[in-house]
């Protein structure tokens, strides 16, 4: 099993408290891409968002500054959001860091969980379902196709015009980013592209269902189950002790989202929910290395087998050191127990 982190790049503290500047918050953000691969994780994904309290409109930006400073660990999206972003420069900004980075480059596209990307582009919130369809459409076509013949509803027509530059990698890998629809599990699996699942909350074996559907539908559409890989999205922390870790992450954690609660009507969080999300079969991977450890290759054995778990670490606003220790005992003390899975 791989191991990896995602970041939304939000704004953080720094260790007095205080707020850090955005330019200090994305050079700590390259630094953590760096020390992450020297301590020998599998990848490191940047999400997409378009509002005040993240830094990561431009993810393939950030990348392209870490790829230039690190050398074997593989750069992804956590997610691109396909449906509100033009094919053609999605993928000449993942050929192009493909090609900085000697061959190191994912994306994971989605829909996004957050649909401000929708009005800041011109487009309608009652296309949600036609854009990302048409659009991973055009993705793929341009992945396996230097001159691309296409035509659709909601971008103008390619008669054979080349999409540059190539990447190194043939091809360049495409996850599918998903949450708990069950049509996006099928769609992955007729693809043939290898799926990427974001459980935040609930019980992790309650995905086995849709994980199974996904292969289900892979095997039906002639594909090996080889390439029906399966990855997760995960929330995690991991400290020297089990109550560091809790108590270092819960604040962070209840404040992100309650404040998303206000948005989509969740209840405020609590520390009672919080303390059950970290029990056995509870999503969070929050604790020390050994029980953090333990837990993945639970969630893994849940799902009938995972490829990747990528660690979001940032959902807690911790400071740029603690984040630093973390992803050290990620690579030093969980990656080698869960690398041999």
């Amino acid at each position: 099993m791989q191991i990896g982190i995602d970041s939304f790049a939000a704004y953080f503290l720094d260790q007095s408290g205080l707020p850090i500047t955005a330019s200090q918050r994305l050079r700590e953000l390259v630094e953590e891409i760096e020390h992450a691969d020297q301590v020998g994780l599998d990848a490191f994904g940047i999400g997409e968002h378009h509002r005040r309290e993240f830094l990561d409109s431009a993810p393939t930006v950030i990348l392209g500054a870490a790829a230039a400073r690190t050398s074997r660990i593989r750069l992804t999206s956590a997610v691109t959001v396909l449906s509100s972003a033009d094919p053609v420069r999605v993928f000449q900004n993942f050929a192009t860091l493909d090609l900085l980075s000697a061959g190191r480059a994912e994306m994971v596209v989605g829909r996004g969980s957050f649909v401000e990307s929708f009005p800041l582009f011109g487009l309608r919130l009652e296309d949600y379902e036609s854009l990302f369809t048409e659009k991973l459409d055009l993705l793929l076509k341009i992945r396996d196709n230097e001159h691309v013949h296409w035509s659709g509803k909601h971008r103008s027509a390619l008669h054979g015009e080349g999409v540059y530059p190539r990447p190194l990698q043939n091809p360049l890998p495409i996850w599918l980013g998903v949450g708990g629809t069950p049509e996006s599990f099928v769609r992955a699996g007729v693809l043939g592209l290898p799926l990427m699942v974001a459980i935040i909350g609930g019980e992790t074996h309650r995905f086995r269902p849709l994980v199974d559907l996904y292969r289900e539908a892979g095997k039906r559409a002639g594909h090996s189950p080889d390439r029906l890989k399966v990855g997760v999205h995960a929330l995690g922390y991991v400290a020297e002790t089990s109550r560091q870790a809790a108590d270092d992450f819960f604040p962070g954690y209840a404040r992100t989202f309650s404040e998303a609660g206000k948005e989509r009507g969740w209840p405020p969080i609590t520390r009672a929910h919080f303390d059950a999300l970290l029990t056995p079969k509870g999503a969070l991977l929050v604790g020390n290395p050994e029980e953090v450890a333990e837990k993945a290759a639970r969630h893994s054995d849940a799902l009938g087998g995972i490829s990747r778990i990528s660690f979001q670490v940032s959902v807690a606003g911790l400071p740029h050191a603690k984040l630093m220790r973390t992803i050290e005992l990620l690579g030093e003390r969980v990656a080698p127990c869960l690398h041999v899975i």
